[in-house]
């Protein structure tokens, strides 16, 4: 079963990802971004859903320093946040986020790129 870790910082956020993923992956979560790198390193998931606003460390900063560890940086992270300006993709791909995905989630296309990275 593949792993996708959640890093995310609102309970209510993790909760619907969970029902939605639970069946088909195994889930890890963070809760803030430190978190995310550490779990990042001990749990080597296939995919990483990304927050942008976290505390402790932000999703731009975590994404960074997962791309910047040749152990970690073969991940694909998917950003997903309420972070929905002109600009906002590309400095999540410039931080070095594979996808970019807005809050409130389209769970349809949650689960189309959910297949194209992990093929199920």
């Amino acid at each position: 079963m593949k792993k996708i870790l959640i890093v995310e910082d609102v309970e209510m956020n993790i909760d619907l990802l969970e029902q939605l993923l639970e069946d088909d992956y195994d889930i890890v979560k963070a809760m803030d971004g430190k978190q995310g790198v550490i779990m990042a390193e001990l749990e080597q998931p296939d995919l990483i859903l990304m927050d942008m606003s976290l505390p402790v460390m932000d999703g731009w900063e975590a994404t960074r320093r997962i791309k910047g560890n040749p152990a970690l940086q073969h991940i694909v992270v998917v950003a997903l946040t309420a972070h929905a300006m002109k600009g906002d993709e590309q400095k999540a791909r410039e931080a070095g986020c594979d996808d970019f995905l807005t809050k409130p989630l389209d769970e349809d296309l949650l689960f189309e790129r959910l297949e194209h990275y992990l093929g199920e």
